[in-house]
């Protein structure tokens, strides 16, 4: 269909139509004997879905960054389940998951793709592995096959409210001038999922595939590092420019190049926060920091870290670091930490 202004409402009831039948299709069957599923269960402060097409050296960067063994040799398809291994780094324990080589069509079940995805669904962040070589195509491909399943990658959610109803018809609000939808085509996308009565409130000017990953309600949303391997096949020119591309990061494992940068740019995409703790009259125990994520860095979530029971009896805590105005500050529940602040915690009847 040619694309304009009279077309447009089709198109987006077409793409509405696509999106129910990818979901359709991706949906196991509930009958049957059960599959063998390879999902690992998470341990550390975060989990990295390592994700590549086959021999592109996913094995050889587990093996050299971690301390765990991932079989690794010149022919495809050499891991065939998942392999955990644990980047130690900063006091904090990233998992970090060997998943087996993905290939074309991976989202409709092609080469246990579908099992392979299921687990990059439940981790933190992607680490995309490509061929230096192959890397633009490779890179396409895997994005293709992980939007198909509902994973968007270094996207935030859309800023728009949306809750069915049961009565009272379609109540429309947009915020802000949109330039790609309107109400009518709203409506022709709502009546392809048999939605009539729903309240919708546009906060920015979206496009009907974000208002479509709204209303289907089960994107994930990821932050993801390119990782390019085998940079010694290529000249210096082609290297820099690979790597003044966003979210990139160049490596050889072969050679040994350029991993502890890798690393940090791990640790910088997860926004890990560590907090160290303290009794009252004590020095500070800077051996084993509670990690915490951004986003959920609150004081709350430290003392939840450190025993669950601890918020119920909260009195107020202590603050040291970065976050703290002056040194110490007393704080209440909803107080944001920052890395490497220090905290005591008083309990009721502490005195």
């Amino acid at each position: 269909t040619q694309k304009n202004k009279a077309t447009e409402g089709h198109l987006g009831s077409l793409k509405a139509k696509l999106a129910k039948l990818r979901r359709e299709l991706m949906e196991v069957p509930k009958k049957g004997p059960a599959g063998e599923g390879f999902d690992v269960m998470k341990s550390g402060d975060a989990r990295v879905a390592l994700i590549g097409f086959p021999s592109v050296g996913k094995s050889t960067l587990l093996t050299t960054i971690t301390k765990t063994k991932s079989e690794a040799a010149g022919y495809e398809f050499t891991t065939l389940t998942a392999v955990p291994g644990v980047i130690a780094y900063k006091g904090a324990e990233i998992q970090l998951l060997d998943l087996p080589g993905i290939i074309e069509g991976a989202a409709q079940g092609k080469g246990r793709g579908r099992q392979v995805i299921a687990c990059a669904r439940t981790s933190d962040m992607v680490l995309m592995m490509l061929d230096a070589l192959n890397g633009p195509i490779q890179k396409r491909l895997l994005t293709k096959e992980l939007e198909d399943v509902g994973i968007r990658l270094n996207q935030r959610k859309p800023n728009i409210y949306f809750k069915a109803k049961k009565t009272g018809g379609l109540k429309f609000t947009a915020t802000c001038a949109l330039t790609h939808i309107d109400e009518k085509l709203v409506k022709r996308v709502l009546s392809e999922y048999k939605l009539h009565n729903a309240e919708l409130i546009i906060r920015e000017d979206c496009k009907v595939d974000e208002l479509i990953d709204v209303i289907e309600g089960n994107r994930i949303y990821m932050k993801c590092i390119y990782c390019y391997n085998k940079i010694d096949t290529m000249t210096i020119e082609e290297v820099d420019q690979l790597a003044r591309e966003p979210h990139t990061v160049v490596i050889s494992c072969h050679q040994g190049l350029n991993l502890g940068y890798l690393v940090e740019r791990i640790w910088d995409t997860l926004g890990m926060v560590r907090v160290y703790t303290k009794r009252r009259g004590e020095p500070p125990d800077f051996s084993d920091p509670l990690v915490l994520r951004e986003g959920g860095s609150t004081v709350e979530n430290a003392c939840h870290a450190i025993h669950r029971t601890i918020n119920d009896t909260f009195k107020y805590a202590l603050v040291w670091g970065s976050s703290a105005k002056h040194r110490p500050q007393r704080v209440g529940a909803s107080h944001e930490l920052e890395d490497e602040d220090v905290i005591c915690v008083a309990q009721k009847g502490s005195g």
